[in-house]
């Protein structure tokens, strides 16, 4: 099924026009003039690698999905191979120091990768360029998507003390069900039965937990179930979330150009969302002033919504919004009233031994002034 993101674009034709770069603010030559250096080097890595070599299968809880064909991996450039070795989520360049490869069970030394600190940053050049934009000492912190949900961020020296780093999250194929992710131990049946009813019931939900808990995975999951006749806008800081679902309207920021305008936040994203008439409005992360349009929205007649949250703990969660909150301007009382009646249910995820799991699902309740959550 096809997933109504945004159209591909022409880096896969061509290669992408140069950026315009402010006087006295250049690539580093080494980038710029080793680049087919730095090609010829990667070849020499990736000769005799092996993608597909049999390997150990993973423990229960991890997800095993393909990457769907819509996603291009030849993006990835000398990344490509180690992309398309087994059920690949994340791969780690650490610098000089070598590559790292998660294939749901944790992130493990590629062996057959070798490169030093000059080629892997020329590699980050070259891949953030593809997803059009810039990286440089004056903008050492880069995110992009390539092609249809490829997420690549890049740090550079000095911000960065060990080396140019890249991490690169590849999305997997949409359409896991909730009764697919209960059969990998994912959650269990009562689990499975009660979000498949929350989803049934239009039940604002929020989904919390530590990086590579498997929160996409399983709101993707759950909004996959939805009806095919609503209509579900996706508002994210860089789009991750694919669904299995007939009509999914993907809105995505922008980050500030070299001259640092033109950035369009979530917040603002989510007020224009209102304009569309989603049947359900779904954040992919809250991480600041959005949360209170989110609040406002699913205090306002929006139900059936969703977001993703990170925190340690479901007990930590309440903490977390509060924060959040504050960066938006609203007191610890007005979070608290408003989150209490926007959300239906938490969804807190761990992530043990390689092993991701629906570790608590919990509701909002008020103690006094303060909001708390009680485990169901």
């Amino acid at each position: 099924m096809s997933i109504p993101f945004v159209a591909t674009p022409s880096w896969q034709t061509a290669e992408p026009a140069p950026t315009r770069e402010p006087p006295g603010d250049r690539v580093p030559a080494v980038a710029a003039e080793s680049q087919r250096a730095t090609d010829e080097r990667f070849a020499e890595i990736l000769t005799g690698f092996e993608p597909g070599r049999p390997r150990a299968e993973p423990a229960a809880g991890v997800v095993r999905a393909a990457v769907p064909a819509s996603i291009d991996l030849a993006a990835l450039d000398a990344l490509a191979p180690f992309a398309a070795d087994g059920p690949v989520t994340d791969l780690f360049v650490n610098g000089g120091a070598g590559l790292w490869v998660d294939r749901g069970d944790g992130a493990r030394r590629a062996p057959g990768w070798s490169a030093e600190e000059p080629e892997v940053r020329a590699l980050a050049v070259k891949l953030i360029a593809r997803g059009g934009r810039h990286v440089d000492e004056a903008t050492p912190t880069v995110d992009v998507r390539l092609g249809l949900g490829i997420r690549v961020h890049v740090v550079l020296p000095p911000v960065s003390t060990g080396g140019t780093l890249i991490s690169v999250r590849i999305p997997r194929a949409a359409g896991r069900s909730l009764a697919e992710l209960a059969g990998t131990g994912m959650l269990d049946e009562p689990q499975r039965l009660l979000l498949e009813r929350a989803v049934r019931e239009r039940r604002n939900l929020l989904v919390t937990g530590a990086g590579g808990t498997g929160k996409t995975t399983m709101l993707a999951a759950m909004l996959s179930g939805a009806p095919a006749h609503e209509r579900i806008v996706v508002i994210e800081d860089v789009a991750e979330l694919r669904l299995a679902h007939p009509h999914v309207v993907s809105l995505e920021a922008r980050q500030a150009n070299l001259e640092g305008s033109g950035r369009i936040g979530l917040d603002a994203l989510l007020r224009e969302a209102l304009r569309m008439r989603p049947d359900r409005l779904v954040v992919g992360e809250c991480r600041g002033a959005e949360l209170r349009e989110l609040l406002a929205a699913l205090n306002t007649g929006h139900d059936g919504g969703a977001g993703t949250l990170h925190a340690n703990s479901l007990a930590d969660v309440p903490a977390r919004l509060e924060a959040l909150g504050a960066t938006a301007g609203l007191s610890p009382d007005a979070v608290a009233r408003q989150t209490a009646s926007a959300f239906d249910l938490v969804l807190h995820l761990e992530r043990v031994d390689g092993r991701r799991r629906l570790a608590q699902v919990g509701r909002f309740a008020l103690h006094g002034d303060r909001l708390g959550v009680e485990p169901l």
